[in-house]
């Protein structure tokens, strides 16, 4: 994997702080009219507002690296990694558990240490699934910047993501581009700051899917966020405890990396 490549994937509070697990009405007040449409138009094509607030368990990979599990309806989170690693949390009371090597962490320092890093992580890897849906978030301004064509080169609509009192680092722009026919995100930039006119990457989003009653896109390139799974129902241990991810049925989650 090249070096830019991967700075990419581990880039972490690059992104504003968004803990809503609902997707509200637009927050149109202010805000470019033109912009809105498209932003309207996406959210739209990807199933709407209600059909994504009542979606309540996702998982992904995040880059084949770490695995989510997240309850948007309690804030309930698990993040496997290292392979042997269970960090379980809520991200609204940042207070959870996390074993490694099979071993519960129980010294205070070390624990807070880790809901830090777990709350921070879940906040990078989650927006790189479901950003699209957070277009209308409190804080988020949108401003509708021209027409182009996309890493494919098809028709779309570009506009400029920037934040306003949100977030850790609220500096941050983005450009994110919407094809003018399906409606959905192809590709984002990133721009450190809002001054900065080089982005320090552009990437796709592809493989646009159902996933029960909403649309999501796990392809960022060379990897991405797959496999991505939508959950009516979880056992209550996949959040509780350091066992093996399994659902209803009993097999073991797609995508976990817990051994």
């Amino acid at each position: 994997m090249k070096k830019g490549y991967k700075s990419t994937i581990h880039l972490l509070l690059i992104i504003p702080l968004f803990l809503m697990s609902l997707v509200s009405a637009a927050n149109t007040l202010g805000q470019d009219p033109k912009a809105m449409k498209v932003a309207n138009a996406a959210i739209s094509a990807m199933g709407g507002r209600e059909n994504y607030n009542n979606t309540r368990y996702l998982s992904w990979l995040f880059f084949g690296s770490r695995f989510h599990v997240w309850d948007k309806y309690t804030g309930d989170i698990r993040i496997e990694y290292n392979k042997k690693n269970v960090l379980l949390m809520n991200i609204h009371t940042k207070k959870g558990r996390v074993w490694e090597d099979g071993v519960e962490i129980t010294d205070t320092k070390l624990l807070a240490k880790k809901m830090k890093w777990g709350y921070e992580t879940w906040i990078n890897d989650s927006y790189w699934v479901v950003m699209p849906y957070k277009l209308h978030d409190d804080g988020v301004n949108l401003a509708y910047a021209r027409q182009d064509k996309s890493l494919e080169g098809r028709p779309v609509d570009v506009l400029t993501m920037t934040f306003e009192g949100v977030g850790v680092t609220p500096n941050n722009k983005y450009e994110v581009f919407f094809d003018q026919e399906t409606k959905l995100l192809t590709e984002f930039a990133y721009y450190p700051t809002f001054e900065t006119n080089i982005p320090k990457f552009r990437l796709p989003w592809k493989n646009w899917k159902m996933y029960g009653n909403i649309k999501l896109s796990d392809n960022r390139g060379k990897r991405g966020m797959a496999p991505i799974n939508v959950f009516k129902t979880l056992p209550k241990n996949v959040l509780t405890s350091n066992s093996h991810a399994k659902d209803m049925q009993g097999n073991i989650i797609a995508g976990s990396i817990f051994k």
